[in-house]
């Protein structure tokens, strides 16, 4: 099996990794788990047995950096409002719709990790599900769980 260069994947997919790490934890500290997550890859990367679906694999490590991330904070933050997606400080603004980015951000953290994956890493489920260690019936029921949450914060209708 013979893997691409390192930097060919880099230029592939950097963009959904520092998409995915800004959406997960906040438009600050979303280059620092992008940045962390590719370190990760690149020292994983020539253990790998596979060359199949190498975005998934990127995007799986760019969650559990961010996991980390809110872990390695709860103890000296309990009230944790603004994580992981931070719509506070200098690039709020770049954040389409910040109310449903609030409403998203107000979301149980799995239902939160679950929604992103699937929506801003665009993850099928079984990508969100190896991401967050669990089965894709359980990623499909907290991404539904997520949704009818969203839909009921801010009045959207299912018609």
């Amino acid at each position: 099996m013979s893997l691409p260069p390192f930097q060919a994947l880099v230029d592939e997919h950097w963009r959904d990794v520092v998409r995915l790490a800004r959406a997960l934890a906040g438009p600050v500290d979303g280059d620092d788990v992008a940045q962390r997550a590719w370190e990760k890859a690149f020292a994983a990367y020539p253990k790998l047995t596979s060359a199949r679906n190498l975005r998934s694999w990127l995007l799986t490590i760019t969650a559990r950096c961010a996991t980390d991330l809110h872990r390695a904070r709860k103890p000296q933050s309990p009230l944790n409002e603004d994580l992981p997606i931070a719509m506070d400080g200098p690039d709020a603004t770049d954040w389409p719709d910040p109310d449903l980015w609030r409403a998203v951000n107000a979301l149980p953290e799995r239902q939160r990790f679950a929604v992103t994956l699937k929506y801003v890493g665009d993850l099928d489920h079984h990508g969100v599900a190896a991401a967050l260690d669990t089965t894709p019936a359980a990623s499909r029921r907290l991404v539904s769980d997520a949704l009818a949450t969203l839909r009921s914060k801010l009045g959207v209708d299912d018609d």
